[in-house]
């Protein structure tokens, strides 16, 4: 049986991908998807060029246009690239757009500090679009060069090829350069550019930036839209944004150092929220997913605060040391280095490796601190108090969950029951494959567990609509028996004691109905899982069913039933089946009997589920605050400019 199943592997098997074809093989290698993120990184990767012109101090604009043919241009106004002859007989340009590996970011002549370092950023975005222009403003004259993804005549793909030289097509009086480009359609599952995430990007991009002026133009509609953002006080405008809101308790702090050419910005500001929020950049590119400057910083901030603490005599001599979420709740702050030789931990650059870099940070952030409490002794005193009311608070919560949760095994070794009637478990124990299902309703959640299957999948039915934990304290949210099950039955705790590896699933799944309520309840728990429990979403664990809104049945000798999840899979369906066909809405999960939902919504190998993820920690913050907190213009304002409304029959 093994003999037959035998594949040939010979020297003819072993590939090798010259240039930029290994690019468009396997793109997720440098851009980490196909679909939309990975899009807006060929954006970033341009945009990035231009950014490092800003701070090599010879930019001070970066204007993005979005073309009607789905094409985009980025112009910076910096140094221009060279357009001289390369050493290996080419021009400077059609190198960088070429070759991988090639680039002014290696050797800290060009540039001390940059976003781009393995000279590879430009070169795939020539591998994965259809065509680019560069335009270059130098020396008085302006060159352009194009290139384009080629197949000839015998079938031989060219990845990139130059179809023109590099030529002078005009003179200036300024200096920059242009790119444009198209990404190709063959490789990304969606090639139109999100125009609010651009936004969203740019005015996060001038905060961090200070003086950089930030120009977004939208051709693609019947009237141009055109948004601008430039901000004087840079980080500190960034945390005012941040806060917008919420209940501060003390101005912006601001703080800014330099060691061994590493630049540290930090500014915070703590409002009367439960949640700790720092997001952190590396020469402008967003770090999501933190690194040593964020250790740093952390260590700096747990030290300095506990060795005030005992000083000031907030803390004796025999009480233990406040923790790092006790002393940063309410923490919102933003962190930005800019430095040389940045080593991130992949092309995507989400997390910081360099060592030097947690040292510096710590040292930096240590002796501003120290000296803002000791000038500040108010501040100091009102963050210090808060942290002990925060620790007494979190000790006695630790004490009332363990009395809830008891010895987990009783006597046989037996599971004991839990705290909730409404949790139905599963019946082995496996984090590897288990599977949460938070459900919408009783009725919902009696279908759901006649319909899972019982060995892996686990049902939590909900009474109504959950607690907002954006409003609420955190005493609140633990005495809520609803998130005090969710709580026990994932086994992963919260703050200080969270840990990833105690979840008892693999994944988290919400699953409401496909109406205005469902998307509420939707909502209400990813803003508890967003404020507790995100170290989940960052893992990839938590996820939203995808119920089907219709059913479209054909009667007759060659009866058959599709179905559809959209109003356009509905379309085709009628299209297939007939304009006679039976069209059955679902308005509920409780109207799908437990087969239905189980081939439809629950079954791995059928289901339709969306991973839940943090694209832009800076914005999800702010757009959570916006929806969920206590001030409603805000809201009015984002829901008028983002929904529309439309008059329609009631059903």
């Amino acid at each position: 049986m093994i003999e037959a199943q035998k594949q040939s592997y010979t020297e003819e098997d072993i590939q090798v991908l010259e240039g930029l074809h290994a690019v468009r093989r396997r793109p997720g290698m440098y851009i980490g998807s196909t679909g939309s993120r990975g899009l807006h990184h060929l954006l970033w990767e341009i945009v990035d060029n231009a950014k490092d012109e800003t701070l090599a101090g010879a930019n001070d604009r970066i204007i993005v246009t979005l073309y009607p043919d789905g094409s985009v241009s980025v112009e910076d106004h910096g140094r221009g690239i060279p357009t001289g002859m390369h050493q290996s007989g080419r021009p400077v340009p059609e190198v960088i757009f070429t070759t991988l590996h090639a680039g002014g970011k290696f050797g800290g002549g060009g540039y001390k500090k940059s976003g781009g370092l393995h000279g590879v950023g430009s070169s795939v975005v020539v591998a994965l679009s259809k065509w680019l222009e560069v335009e270059i403003h130098r020396d008085g004259k302006i060159h352009k060069q194009r290139f384009e993804h080629v197949v000839d005549a015998d079938g031989v793909e060219h990845v990139g090829k130059p179809v023109t030289e590099l030529q002078v097509v005009g003179e200036t009086n300024r200096t920059g350069t242009t790119v444009t480009f198209l990404p190709d359609p063959a490789i990304f599952s969606t090639t139109r550019f999100d125009y609010e995430l651009i936004r969203d990007r740019f005015r996060e991009t001038a905060f961090l930036l200070k003086g950089l002026r930030m120009v977004l133009i939208d051709k693609r509609g019947p009237e141009e839209k055109r948004e601008e953002f430039c901000y004087e006080n840079g980080l500190k405008a960034y945390v005012e944004y941040l806060n917008d809101g919420k209940q501060t308790l003390h101005p912006v702090v601001y703080f800014e150092g330099e060691k061994e050419d590493v630049y540290v910005e930090l500014a915070f500001q703590y409002n009367d929220g439960y949640a700790e929020t720092l997001v952190s950049y590396v020469n402008s590119v967003p770090t999501h997913d933190g690194g040593t400057h964020v250790t740093g910083f952390r260590n700096a901030t747990t030290r300095v605060f506990n060795e005030f603490a005992r000083r000031k005599g907030f803390l004796k001599e025999k009480d233990a040391n406040l923790s790092g979420s006790d002393l940063r709740e309410g923490f919102m702050g933003v962190l930005s280095l800019q430095m040389a030789d940045v080593q991130f931990e992949s092309q995507t650059k989400d997390k910081l490796g360099n060592e030097e870099a947690r040292t510096i940070v710590e040292q930096i952030i240590s002796e501003k601190l120290g000296f803002f409490l000791e000038e500040n002794p108010e501040i100091a005193r009102l963050l210090i108090e808060k942290a002990i009311r925060s620790a007494e608070i979190r000790e006695e919560l630790r004490k009332q969950r363990e009395a809830l949760r008891g010895d987990k095994k009783g006597k046989g070794g037996k599971r004991r029951k839990s705290i909730s009637d409404k949790f139905a478990p599963p019946q082995y124990r496996d984090p590897q494959r288990n599977e949460l299902f938070l459900v919408e309703g009783d009725s919902a959640g009696g279908s759901a567990k006649q319909a899972r299957n019982s060995e892996f999948q686990a049902i939590f039915s909900l009474k109504g609509k959950p607690l907002n934990t954006e409003k609420a304290k955190l005493s609140e949210v633990l005495a809520n028996e609803e998130f005090r099950t969710i709580l026990e039955v994932l086994e992963t705790d919260i703050g200080e004691d969270f840990s990833i590896e105690n979840c008892a699933f693999d994944k988290i799944i919400i699953m409401s109905d496909a109406d205005v309520d469902g998307s509420h309840i939707q909502t209400l728990l990813l803003t508890f899982f967003f404020r507790y429990m995100q170290p989940l979403i960052a893992a990839g664990k938590l996820y939203i069913a995808q119920p089907p809104l219709y059913k479209v049945i054909k009667e007759g000798k060659k009866a058959e039933s599709v179905y559809c999840w959209d109003d356009a899979e509905l379309e085709q369906a009628l299209n297939r089946l007939g304009r006679n066909a039976q069209i059955q809405r679902y308005k509920g999960l409780g109207e799908m009997n437990a087969d239905q939902l189980w081939e439809t919504t629950m079954d791995p190998n059928n289901r339709k589920l969306i991973q839940v993820s943090l694209e832009d920690l800076a914005q999800c913050e702010k757009l959570v605050t916006v929806l969920m907190g206590d001030k409603v213009p805000p809201r009015r304002e984002w829901i008028e400019n983002h929904v529309t409304f439309v008059v329609g029959e009631d059903e």
